[in-house]
């Protein structure tokens, strides 16, 4: 029997429910998972109360596109029907916004990162060849100190 993870699950069921609204069958065929699965799924979901049902991401810029250009009053009604508050719709808002922001962010880190790893591995290069360097020193050494033994064996003798 599979397990999927609590997170695997509530973006299924943030699927199955407003505002994408997919059906069951659909998403089934989608996820390969079986449909009654799917349905038990959302009937936990609807038995929690409103605000801890869970909206994908995809989902929470759909509706903050859709309210952007709505008045107060057009925006109320519509956190109505789709039972979210205002201060949700606009904390949404607020974490798109930033989302935007990050990226630019993001990816000076990871130059600095990618920069700091081009370092490090130059560092490990230049400290593998000198280690090699040695390696073949010690083992020529190794080979003359047997040559010369061999031409002059020592006496146990004397």
């Amino acid at each position: 029997m599979a397990r999927y993870g609590q997170s695997f699950k509530d973006r299924a069921v943030a699927r199955l429910l407003p505002p994408e609204s997919v059906a069951v069958q659909t998403l089934a065929r989608e996820l390969s998972i079986s449909a009654a699965t799917l349905a038990r799924w959302r009937a936990e979901a609807l038995s929690q109360p409103v605000g801890e049902r869970g909206w994908s991401a995809g989902a929470r810029f759909e509706a903050v596109l859709s309210t952007a250009a709505m008045d107060e009053a057009s925006k109320g009604a519509w956190c109505r029907e789709h039972g979210v508050y205002p201060q949700t719709l606009e904390q949404w808002r607020t974490a798109a916004l930033q989302a935007l922001d990050e990226p630019e962010e993001v990816a000076r880190q990871a130059l600095r990162e990618k920069k700091a790893e081009r370092g490090r591995i130059k560092e490990l290069e230049r400290d593998l060849r000198r280690k090699e360097k040695a390696l073949a020193e010690a083992a020529a050494l190794l080979v003359l100190s047997k040559k010369l033994e061999a031409i002059f064996p020592k006496d146990e003798d004397a």
